[in-house]
């Protein structure tokens, strides 16, 4: 992608599309995104990521994302089983080495597994010059070597990208990416050489980590904001479909006092007849199927 004012696709209001159809008639495409992250502990965890600044080891910041891994992701997969919905985890590929017993677990529930940098303690806009292409490449491979399944989506550390982050994300297989959050529903994005990708919506709103962490939300409000925007979006998704992003990360709602919350928002969902529980393959499928119309 060349520098630009615009993204690499049409600008298109939501009013002036065809009506976009899901699968049995769903009004609502539901996808939670569990964020399962490796901080190490001799690298300082960056201000975006809840970084405090003091030198390495931050043991405070590290425990609790550490506590994530340890408890709260285990917490969060009984939860989405109960609820029949299978997770898309956005996935740094240096955890494949350090907690294996995650991977099991999740392949156990045949999680969907997408790229999200090697750590988090390392973005893609702040790498050296020519670390790029390597960093994707490596990401990508470890991850696959450990699930069994080649990432088909990517979502960077922080939502953070370069100018030729989209090319090489195409030319290493990817189909979609999530850091473009600027809709509600999928969009093609065209690359140099024609290559292309869909975007799939992701949240900054329905995210646990500026809700707790920037904005101070309890648990009982998040549940309120999940419920409250999805009550939106299954109303206009009568009309034509929309996408629902539930981003999660383990060391927050993982926690014994957030969870029950959690489930209770999934329940409410659950309870509507046209929703259909997705992953974020299966978005970027179907949409390509059916962008011709788009």
């Amino acid at each position: 992608m060349k520098p630009a004012r615009y993204g690499p696709f049409p600008y298109s209001p939501i009013i002036d599309r065809p009506p976009l159809q899901w699968p049995n008639g769903a009004h609502v495409a539901l996808w939670v995104i569990p964020n399962i992250e490796f901080f190490a502990l001799d690298e300082k965890v960056p201000p975006g990521s809840g970084g405090s600044g003091v030198p390495v080891p931050d043991v405070p910041t590290w425990s609790s994302r550490d506590y994530g891994n340890r408890v709260g992701v285990f917490r969060l997969m009984e939860v989405l089983e109960r609820h029949g919905i299978r997770a898309t985890v956005a996935l740094n590929s240096e955890l494949c080495a350090e907690h294996p017993q995650i991977i099991a677990a999740g392949n156990k529930l045949d999680w969907e597994w997408m790229g999200h940098c090697e750590s988090n303690t390392r973005r893609l806009n702040a790498a050296a010059p020519g670390e790029e292409p390597r960093i994707i490449k490596n990401a990508l491979a470890t991850i696959e070597r450990a699930t069994g399944a080649r990432p088909r989506g990517w979502l960077g550390s922080g939502l953070q990208e370069t100018w030729d982050t989209l090319d090489l994300l195409a030319a290493e297989g990817c189909d979609y990416v999530c850091d473009w959050t600027n809709d509600d529903q999928p969009y093609i994005m065209t690359l140099d050489g024609g290559r292309t990708l869909v975007s799939v919506p992701y949240s900054h709103e329905i995210n646990d980590k500026p809700a707790f962490e920037r904005f101070n939300r309890t648990a009982d409000q998040f549940r309120d904001m999940i419920c409250r925007q999805f009550d939106v979006l299954y109303r206009e998704g009568a009309q034509s479909g929309r996408v629902m992003a539930i981003a999660i990360h383990p060391y927050l709602t993982g926690v014994p006092h957030r969870i029950d919350a959690f489930e209770a928002a999934l329940a409410y969902i659950g309870r509507h007849r046209r929703v259909w529980k997705t992953t974020g393959t299966e978005i970027a499928t179907h949409f390509r199927a059916h962008a011709d119309k788009h």
